[in-house]
C-alpha cells in the first residue's frame, strides 16, 4: 500500500539510472519506455514545422512581438533556483502554451528529457502543432531553438555542473485533450450504471413509501384484506401485513411462489440499493467490528489508514514533482518522527491491515460454522468466499474504470505523463484485478498499483478454512501447520533479503527494485501477519476463560508491547543504508519485523478485549470511529485517485516544508473522507446488504 508498489513505475531502475547528483523524479522511468537518443542520429524536420518554427522565432525577435509568440515563449521552461537541492526539472507553462494560437498553428507542449553528466532533468517547450515528436528531437539536438544566438534549451550552468555536454534521453509532447478510446468508454458507462442504479432505487422506494404512507391514511375494506394488490399489502415470507387504520396485522396465506418471488425478489434488492437502507448501514455499529465484541478494532483500522494516507500523501510529491528532494531526504532520515510518513520501516500499518483481515476472517468463518450446526462443507466454504468476493469487487471495478475514465477526461500538466504507463496497463491486464491474482503477474503490468493489496488479501483470506478445518481436527496438528507456515514466510523474507541485498529502511526502499519485484507484494513473503490474526481470532472466538488473570501479566505484556514496537522503528534507523553484500541484520530485520508488529497489535486487542486496556481501550472503543471505519475500505482505494490529481495537475513543482506536507495531509483526507462516504452509499454498501434470497 506504499511506494515499493504504489509508485512502483515511477521507482523502478532508479538505482540503475539516477546519478549521486539527479534529483529523484520520474526521469528515470522514461529510459525503461523509450531508448535513448544519441548524438550522432540524423534528423529530418519537416517542412511545415520549419515554417511554422521560423514564423515563431522571427516573430519573437521583433520590437514588439504579437501575443502569441510573447506566450509561446514564456511557456518555455526556465531555470529555477535551489537546482543544489534538486530543483533541476524546468516544466514550464503547458497551459499557457496550449493557448497560443498564432497565423497557421497553435502552441504545443513538448518536453525534453536531458541528461548533463551526472544529472537528469526534463525542460518543457512550446512548439508549432505541426510539429511532432520527431521534429522536437531534430530542433533541439541541432540547435534551432535560438534567439540572438543563444539557445531556448539552455544546458545547467557550469557553476552547478561541471559536464556542460547536453544528451537527449527522449521527447514527450502533449496534445490538447485526450481522445477517449473504446475501452475508455466502456469504464465510464460501468461508472455511470453503478451509479445510476442506487439513485434510481432510492427514487422507487421513497415513491413506495410515499404510496403506502396514502394507502394508509386511506379507509380499507376489511373484506378486501386478503386480495394480493401491490400497494394495499407488503407480502413478507409467506405472511401478509395488512395495514388498517394506522395498524398491521398479520395473515398467514398460502399463495403460488411464481406471483410472489419476483416481486418479493425486486423489492428485496430495490431496498438494499436504496439509499434509505445503506445511509443506515455507515452509521450503525452493528456493522463494524463493535458488532460482537472487539470494539477496539474500530480504532485500529483507522489509525492505520491514516497512516497510510499520510506516507501516500508525502510519497508522490517526493517521487514525482518535489523541487528540494535533497533537502527533504537529509530531513526524513534523521528523525523518527517522520515514521508517521515516509522514513523508517516501510509502513507497518499494512501488516495491521493484514493482521485484522485475518483475525476478522477467522471470526466470519466459525460464525458460520455455528449457524450451520458446527459443519464445515464445501458449499459453507463457497458461500464463505463469495461473500468476500462480494465485499471486496463492487468498489474494486468501480475504482479501476474510474481511474481508466480520468486518464481521457482530465488535462494534465507535465508531471503527469509517467503515470499514463501505469495506468494504461488496464486495459491489458484488467482480468489480473478481477480474478484477484494482480500481484502474482509481472509488476510491471499490474492495473491501478494500489490495488496490490486486494489479492494479496483474498490469497491469504482462501487460507482460513484450511487452518480452522486443522484446528477443528486436531489442535496439536493446528500448531504444527500454523507453526510452519510462519517458520517458510519469515524464512523466505530472510532467505530474499540476503540474496537480493534488500534494504529495509524507507526512503531507501524506493529506489530498490527487487524490494517489490520479490517482497513487497508476495504472500511468501507477507502471510506472517495474516496468519497470527487468523490465530488471534480463533483464539479469541473459542476461549473460555480470560487469557490474563492478574495485573502484574497485564503490565508486563503492555511493557514488552510498546518496547518492540518502539525498537523495530529504531532498528530501521540504525539499518538504514542499502547492504552492498548479504547482511545477516539485514535479512533477520526484515524477516521478523512484520510478524513482531503483528503480534504487538494482537496484544493491544487481547488487552483491550480482557479488561487491561485502560485508557487506550476507551481511544480505541470511541464511537467516533464507527462510521470512519465503515468507509474504511472506500478511503482506501480512493485516496490515491486524489493525491494522482492533485500531483498530476500541477504546472510547478511542490516545494517540501513541513507546513506544506501537512496541509496536502488534511486536503486529502478531507476530500477522501467524503467520495468515500458517497461511494459506500452507492456502489460498496449495497452489495453487502444483497443476502442470498435477493440474488
Amino acid at each position: 500500500m506504499q511506494c515499493p508498489f504504489l509508485l512502483f513505475k515511477l521507482c523502478f531502475h532508479q538505482k540503475e539510472a539516477i546519478g549521486p547528483e539527479m534529483a529523484p523524479g520520474w526521469v528515470v522511468v522514461l529510459l525503461l519506455v523509450r531508448s535513448a537518443v544519441t548524438q550522432e542520429e540524423a534528423f529530418v524536420l519537416s517542412k511545415r514545422c520549419m515554417k511554422d518554427t521560423g514564423t515563431f522565432l522571427w516573430e519573437i525577435q521583433q520590437d514588439k512581438p504579437k501575443e502569441y509568440a510573447v506566450w509561446m515563449y514564456d511557456s518555455f521552461g526556465k531555470m529555477g533556483s535551489n537546482v543544489e537541492a534538486g530543483n533541476v526539472n524546468q516544466p514550464g507553462a503547458p497551459q499557457q502554451c496550449r493557448s497560443a494560437v498564432g497565423p497557421t498553428f497553435s502552441g504545443k507542449y513538448c518536453q525534453v528529457f536531458l541528461r548533463q553528466g551526472a544529472v537528469q532533468y526534463f525542460v518543457g517547450i512550446c512548439v508549432p502543432d505541426s510539429c511532432g515528436e520527431e521534429d522536437v528531437k531534430t530542433l533541439v539536438m541541432q540547435s534551432k531553438l535560438q534567439i540572438h544566438e543563444k539557445s531556448m534549451v539552455p544546458p545547467l550552468s557550469p557553476i552547478l555542473n561541471n559536464q556542460s555536454a547536453q544528451e537527449m534521453i527522449m521527447t514527450h509532447c502533449s496534445s490538447d485533450r485526450n481522445a477517449p478510446d473504446a475501452s475508455d468508454i466502456t469504464c465510464l458507462f460501468v461508472c455511470c450504471m453503478m451509479i445510476a442504479v442506487p439513485l434510481a432505487a432510492t427514487l422507487f422506494t421513497a415513491l413506495r413509501k410515499m404510496e403506502q404512507s396514502n394507502k394508509v391514511n386511506t379507509p380499507v375494506d376489511v373484506s378486501s384484506s386478503n386480495s394480493l394488490n401491490f400497494y394495499g399489502t407488503m407480502m413478507t415470507n409467506g405472511t401478509t401485513h395488512s395495514e388498517m387504520n394506522g395498524r398491521t396485522t398479520e395473515q398467514n396465506y398460502s399463495t403460488p411462489s411464481v406471483l410472489c418471488f419476483p416481486q418479493s425478489c425486486v423489492h428485496g434488492c430495490l431496498q438494499a440499493f436504496s439509499l434509505q437502507t445503506t445511509s443506515q448501514s455507515i452509521f450503525n455499529s452493528s456493522s463494524s467490528s463493535t458488532h460482537g465484541g472487539y470494539s477496539s478494532l474500530n480504532g485500529i483500522r483507522v489509525l492505520s489508514l491514516l497512516w497510510i494516507i499520510c506516507g501516500h500523501s508525502a510519497q508522490f510529491p517526493v517521487i514525482n514533482n518535489l523541487d528540494n528532494y535533497k533537502t527533504w531526504r537529509r530531513t526524513v532520515e534523521s528523525s523518527s518522527v517522520y515514521v508517521l510518513t515516509i522514513s523508517g520501516p516501510v509502513f507497518l500499518a499494512v501488516d495491521s491491515f493484514l493482521l485484522l483481515g485475518g483475525l476478522l476472517s477467522a471470526r466470519s468463518l466459525l460464525s458460520s460454522i455455528d449457524k450451520a450446526e458446527d459443519k464445515l462443507s464445501a458449499s459453507l466454504v463457497a458461500k464463505y468466499l463469495f461473500k468476500r468476493i462480494k465485499r471486496v469487487q463492487p468498489l474494486h471495478v468501480f475504482t479501476m474504470c474510474l481511474t481508466i475514465s480520468l486518464i481521457s477526461l482530465v488535462p494534465w500538466g507535465p508531471y503527469w505523463f509517467p503515470f499514463i504507463d501505469t495506468m494504461m496497463d488496464c486495459k491489458s491486464y484488467w482480468w489480473a484485478n478481477l480474478l484477484l491474482i494482480s500481484n502474482l503477474i509481472p509488476v510491471h503490468d499490474i492495473c491501478i498499483p494500489w490495488t496490490w493489496y486486494l489479492s494479496l488479501d483474498f490469497q491469504c483470506y482462501t487460507t482460513t478454512p484450511l487452518l480452522v478445518f486443522f484446528y477443528r481436527l486436531n489442535k496439536r496438528v493446528f500448531a504444527i501447520v500454523a507453526g510452519s507456515l510462519l517458520l517458510l514466510t519469515t524464512v523466505a523474507s530472510a532467505v530474499v533479503t540476503a540474496l537480493l541485498r534488500l534494504p529495509v529502511f524507507q526512503p531507501s526502499t524506493m529506489t530498490s527494485e527487487n524490494y517489490v519485484l520479490y517482497y513487497y507484494v508476495k504472500p511468501y513473503t507477507r502471510y506472517g501477519p495474516f496468519l497470527i490474526g487468523i490465530m488471534t481470532g480463533i483464539h479469541l472466538r473459542t476461549k473460555k476463560k480470560l487469557l490474563l488473570r492478574q495485573k502484574w501479566q497485564a503490565a508486563l505484556g503492555w511493557f514488552c508491547c510498546l518496547s518492540v514496537m518502539a525498537l523495530l522503528v529504531g532498528l530501521a534507523y540504525i539499518l538504514r543504508e542499502t547492504p552492498a553484500y548479504p547482511s545477516l541484520p539485514h535479512a533477520l530485520y526484515q524477516a521478523l519485523h512484520r510478524p513482531l508488529w503483528a503480534l504487538c497489535v494482537s496484544w493491544i486487542i487481547l488487552a483491550c478485549e480482557e479488561g487491561y486496556g485502560g485508557f487506550i481501550t476507551n481511544l480505541l472503543s470511541l464511537k467516533f470511529w464507527v462510521p470512519l471505519s465503515n468507509i474504511s475500505f472506500a478511503c482506501y482505494l480512493v485516496h490515491p485517485i486524489f493525491i494522482i490529481l492533485y500531483s498530476g495537475l500541477q504546472e510547478t513543482p511542490i516545494h517540501y516544508t513541513d507546513m506544506n506536507f501537512m496541509y496536502l495531509f488534511f486536503g486529502h483526507l478531507v476530500l477522501t473522507l467524503a467520495l468515500s462516504y458517497v461511494l459506500s452509499l452507492l456502489v460498496e454498501k449495497p452489495y453487502l446488504l444483497l443476502k442470498g434470497g435477493n440474488l
